[in-house]
């Protein structure tokens, strides 16, 4: 199986495999073990702040030499106002008196406290990194910062889960699509005003194909030979695996939430905003089955900053009823390999099937 194609060559890699940017999961241990295999590797940056972003870049440079890409979160920031200073405090409430009813002792952030950053503060630090490969999600960058990019020799990849929005990145000069269907984990990366996109990997990619002329990344369900082959015969040049390595030595899941994901069954697999205010696929638990249905779930990334202290405080008590576990549809048994032995063992399983 030749696995040569645009992709590879745009990315200066051997496998047009992309580890999928889990953050909170994907470590530079993880990175730096998919690009050992001749895999892109992905850091994702989140909303660190600049020096925390040219931190992690250098600690992965220092486990490869071999190409990775950075991923940014380019939503937009919504406008503080009273209105919803008054509902965090509200929902601040709501969730510390949960946690103490399940026996978790938190103190949340005041929302003075709160540091909200976009990722324009993260380019000159991506820069002066000299990275050159950039993947993001949540929206599209903006004209300026896409040239600067370009200015710099810079390949870009961005994430819809829509034809429309596939549109949207294209007409704004994006080198690559990474197509996101509505089976993937984690959180979608959906930026289409005033709906969710629910649409399935097989649907949308076909349309997205058909109307767009750049490479395309499939994202979502991809968890053996069959499923990568499936989207490759739809035309897919890139494959992103992301739920197939959460079991991983490199990921950051704590010992009790990978045992947990090894007995999920697919009833408790849910789309939630509850943990940060954006749908996420995930494992459904006590504080999704309290919060979801509630008036207190906040905008992105508030909902995501006021939740955050309580997974750390439940990591700590290896408490499954406030941790955010994401994962997609396709379950597997989340192997305890290293990230590079789960993506070669993957490789070599497709060559095989690509053969029958």
């Amino acid at each position: 199986m030749n696995w040569t194609n645009e992709l590879t060559r745009k990315l200066k890699t051997d496998f047009p495999i992309i580890q999928a940017p889990m953050f909170g999961v994907t470590t530079p241990e993880m990175v730096a073990s998919a690009a050992k295999t001749g895999c892109l590797g992905s850091l994702p940056l989140g909303d660190l702040p600049p020096d925390k972003c040219a931190e992690l870049i250098r600690a992965t440079k220092q486990l490869s030499r071999r190409p990775f890409t950075v991923n940014l979160f380019a939503n937009e920031i919504p406008e503080v106002t009273y209105a919803l200073q008054a509902r965090y405090e509200a929902t601040k409430q709501f969730i510390q008196s949960l946690a103490q009813q399940h026996g978790i002792e938190v103190v949340l952030p005041d929302f003075a406290e709160l540091s909200v950053k976009s990722y324009h503060e993260q380019v000159d630090a991506i820069l002066a990194e000299n990275c050159k490969v950039v993947s993001f999600t949540f929206g599209n960058l903006d004209n300026q910062v896409i040239q600067k990019f370009k200015d710099n020799d810079i390949t870009t990849i961005g994430t819809c889960t829509s034809l429309q929005e596939a549109q949207i990145l294209e007409n704004a000069g994006i080198d690559i699509i990474c197509v996101q269907g509505i089976e993937a984990g984690g959180h979608r990366g959906s930026f289409a005003k005033n709906y969710l996109p629910e649409i399935g990997g097989i649907s949308l990619f076909s349309q997205v194909y058909e109307a767009v002329n750049v490479p395309l990344i499939y994202a979502g369900g991809i968890s053996n030979a069959k499923t990568l082959l499936a989207a490759r015969t739809l035309g897919a040049q890139g494959f992103q695996i992301g739920s197939l390595l959460l079991g991983s030595a490199e990921s950051a899941l704590r010992a009790f939430e990978k045992e947990k994901l090894r007995k999920v069954t697919e009833s408790e697999i849910v789309l939630t905003r509850s943990f940060s205010g954006r749908y996420a696929r995930g494992i459904r638990n006590a504080f999704i089955e309290a919060v979801e249905n509630t008036e207190y779930i906040l905008p992105y990334p508030y909902q995501n900053k006021l939740t955050t202290a309580l997974r750390k405080a439940s990591k700590a008590h290896e408490n499954l009823d406030f941790v955010s576990i994401w994962v997609g549809q396709s379950i597997t048994d989340y192997s305890s390999l290293s990230t590079s032995e789960i993506l070669e063992n993957l490789i070599a399983a497709t060559e095989k099937e690509s053969h029958r």
